[in-house]
């Protein structure tokens, strides 16, 4: 009897030993499947607590009757990715030092199905919305694709019209050259050369005669004394063509006109007479211009197609006499301009008076503008003192005194250094 005694005390003994003894730390899990998301729940037994917690931990509850304590670790609103992803390994580790294969693939799966967030897709150094910049880069493949296609459809129109383009160049590059050799020459006054006067005025007469002859057929001088020429059909095109070699032919003519000015003796036209009369030769160019498109419109207007019949033809009477109406108002302003011309061509300038000898020493005996001795001086209005051909060609640009800024003159006389108008008139 004392034996067994003692053997059950001794079995009684270990038993307690064996209960008292440390476990091995193993995870709830289902606490990891219901917390996997947000964070890591373990069950610790009390020799355990002395580990380290985590900077990371939330909170800790220590349960009483089975002497556990459990740990959950969460996230913090503010965390970054980073540190989420890195708890998810340790957690899938964890759980796989302990064969725990369903936990493990279950992190797994979460994290792999968490989709990744692509930056936007933004020019912010550009600081223009991406819709403009998709367009423009569309616009440029655009034109990448179809610029051999314009390319050769360019090629085909200047094969096309190769002719009245160069026919439009030779006109424009003879305009700028004759109209500037004759502003040298007209300032040099007494000094300008006769025979580059000539040269001038055969260079004109040889290009109308070329072009003339060039298009014979269509009788384009017809246009010069208020005719209608022989093109047929009479379009917008080709009104516009004729219009525009009309009105290049006129500044040739008046052109030539002041030539001719210029090639009188000093003995009969002076240099305050010469400027009058170029001045007055471009005013009446001018003139003729504006009037000389007029019938070739009139007739595009009032052309109309058999197909239109009556409603047709009333609007185009309508359109031309619209057309008539702007034109003669526009005709009103260049008249009166065209008086006060010929009234200065007439009566002369009164800008002022012939200076006398005490005049001129008073002033210094030094013209302020050439800086020279005084040549047929001059006293204004405002009593300055200016030589005769240097004044002249201040009131060519200016209305006032050079010196006192005093208006001197009503109108700007800009025409008087033999420039031509360069604007085309096509209406």
């Amino acid at each position: 009897m004392k034996l067994r005694v003692q053997n059950d005390r001794s079995d009684s003994r270990r038993a307690l030993k064996l209960r008292e003894s440390p476990t091995v730390m193993q995870p709830n899990s289902d606490e990891l499947g219901a917390h996997a998301a947000n964070g890591l729940s373990l069950t610790l037994q009390p020799e355990l607590t002395r580990t380290p917690v985590p900077a990371a931990a939330a909170a800790a509850a220590v349960n009483p009757e089975s002497n556990e304590v459990r740990v959950t670790m969460t996230s913090k609103p503010g965390e970054s990715s980073g540190g989420a992803s890195s708890r998810r390994s340790r957690v899938n580790s964890h759980s796989h030092s302990h064969s725990q294969p369903h936990v493990h693939s279950r992190a797994q799966h979460h994290s792999n199905s968490e989709p990744e967030l692509d930056p936007p897709d933004s020019d912010l150094d550009s600081g223009e919305p991406s819709t403009s910049l998709s367009e423009l880069r569309c616009l440029f493949r655009w034109l990448q694709k179809s610029l051999p296609f314009l390319i050769i459809l360019c090629a085909k129109l200047v094969i096309q019209h190769a002719l009245g383009l160069a026919v439009g160049v030779g006109l424009f590059t003879t305009f700028l050259y004759v109209n500037k050799n004759i502003q040298i020459q007209v300032f040099l006054q007494d000094r300008h050369s006769k025979l580059q006067c000539v040269w001038l005025l055969l260079f004109l007469i040889s290009s109308t005669l070329l072009l003339y002859y060039t298009f014979l057929t269509e009788t384009l001088h017809y246009c010069l004394i208020f005719l209608s020429p022989t093109i047929e059909p009479l379009g917008f095109w080709e009104v516009l063509w004729a219009v525009g070699i009309t009105n290049f032919i006129i500044k040739f003519l008046f052109m030539g006109i002041k030539c001719l000015i210029l090639l009188l003796p000093s003995s009969l036209v002076t240099y305050r007479t010469q400027g009058r009369w170029v001045m007055l030769t471009e005013e009446l160019g001018q003139v003729h211009q504006a009037t000389a498109p007029v019938p070739l419109w009139f007739r595009y207007l009032v052309t109309y197609q058999e197909v239109d019949g009556t409603p047709g033809l009333t609007l185009g009477v309508l359109l031309a006499l619209l057309y008539l109406i702007l034109k003669l108002l526009g005709l009103y302003g260049q008249w009166t301009s065209l008086l006060k011309t010929v009234r200065i061509f007439l009566k002369g300038e009164h800008t002022g008076t012939a200076a006398t000898r005490s005049q001129c020493s008073e002033a210094g005996d030094v013209c302020p503008i050439c800086q020279g001795e005084y040549r047929e001086p001059r006293v204004l209005l405002c009593q300055h003192i200016f030589c005769d051909e240097c004044i002249a060609l201040w009131f060519n640009r200016e209305k006032s005194c050079p010196l006192c800024r005093t208006v001197i003159t009503e109108k700007v006389y800009k025409w008087r250094d033999g420039a031509t108008s360069p604007h085309l008139q096509i209406y």
